[in-house]
């Protein structure tokens, strides 16, 4: 006997809810998980433009990144097999913050890191150099901020017609102004300049100091690193990488293209630490990804800083990589290493 014509048509109305429901679970739903995996091993030679710079160099030094992706239900599952991925729950990175909130925080320690190691390589080249305030960048926007007018990463050109590079600026101009009024607010946000009417807000510098009027915003003054003498000057193109972890590469390279001979002497050589003002190298998270991306592009020295040693030296050992592994804790271990080494046949 057949079915009936609509008997047939309701089971093919469900068999494509159904589908439709497992497509989104398994796809576009997200689960409350990040999934941590070897990122990539990038010459970092193409991302800074240096004036008058030294011959190009016959190796080459390359950073280092974690891939890091918010996890739907295929991601999971497939993870769940891989050896080299890594599962951690999503509070975990972003603590109280928005993945929004996060990424601009990622962008700043990127910016702040090149700053560093441009104060760093001028430093150990012997190249006089000053620090000034380049620009403010919004961190977040509090429930009791300007939400709708300001987004994480926005960069605060002019603030009621002043240009404003520090907060204690932003400060005074904004004191002679009282709460609830309003000023113009120039910001570039995704590479274009636009322009709000902002009200400003009761904000407090701690918790019982006086109410003073405030845009609303957490934001962080990006220094630029100038040299005193010119020729010497050093610019970054957009690495699309966040947080501060290329420091100590980033440094060498700039050092290398300061001075004369070429520092590589012919070998591929990858590394991760962060840097200071002061040259000295700081701990990163997921050396032990790191160490893959490096093993894969086939890197001749990795340099890690000390306190993750162990970490990546179990990685190494795992993959049986032919890298050597460098701990250092300062920009003149790693310098000093690199120009004791022999030319690479």
């Amino acid at each position: 006997m057949k079915q009936p014509k609509r008997r047939i048509g309701f089971r093919a109305f469900i068999y494509l809810v159904t589908f439709v429901v497992i497509v989104y679970v398994v796809v576009f739903m997200n689960t409350p998980y990040i999934v941590y995996r070897p990122g990539s091993a990038s010459e970092v030679a193409p991302m800074i433009q240096v004036e008058n710079a030294d011959p190009p160099e016959q190796g080459a030094f390359m950073m280092t990144t974690v891939s890091a992706s918010y996890a739907n239900v295929a991601l999971l599952v497939v993870s769940m097999f891989n050896s080299y991925a890594e599962i951690v729950a999503k509070e975990t990175r972003l603590g109280d913050r928005t993945e929004q909130e996060y990424a601009a925080e990622q962008v700043y320690y990127m910016s702040s890191s090149q700053s560093f190691a441009v104060q760093a390589a001028y430093k150990a080249a012997n190249v006089p150099y000053e620090e000034v305030t380049d620009y403010l960048y919004v961190f977040s926007v509090p429930e009791t901020g300007n939400k709708d007018q300001f987004r994480p990463g926005d960069r605060i050109v002019a603030v009621a017609g002043e240009k404003v590079t520090d907060a204690e600026a932003l400060a005074k101009l904004l004191s002679s102004r009282a709460i609830g009024d309003r000023v113009d607010v120039k910001l570039q946000r995704d590479g274009k300049e636009i322009s709000e009417q902002v009200k400003l807000v009761e904000v407090r510098d701690k918790e019982n100091s006086p109410a003073r009027p405030g845009l609303g915003i957490s934001i962080g003054a990006v220094q630029k690193v100038v040299p005193e003498e010119e020729g010497h000057g050093i610019s970054f193109v957009d690495t699309e990488v966040g947080g501060p972890s290329a420091g100590l590469m980033f440094t060498m390279e700039i050092y290398n293209r300061l001075t004369p001979g070429d520092l590589t002497k012919g070998y591929r050589v990858a590394g991760t630490g962060t840097m200071d003002a002061g040259g000295n190298v700081g701990a990163i998270g997921g050396v032990k990804h790191k160490i893959v991306a490096a093993d894969r592009e086939e890197a001749d020295i990795f340099f890690v800083p000390l306190k993750n040693v162990d970490e990546a030296k179990a990685r190494a050992d795992q993959i049986c990589t032919k890298m050597k592994l460098v701990p250092v804790a300062t920009l003149d271990e790693a310098l000093k290493y690199m120009e004791e080494l022999p030319v690479k046949p």
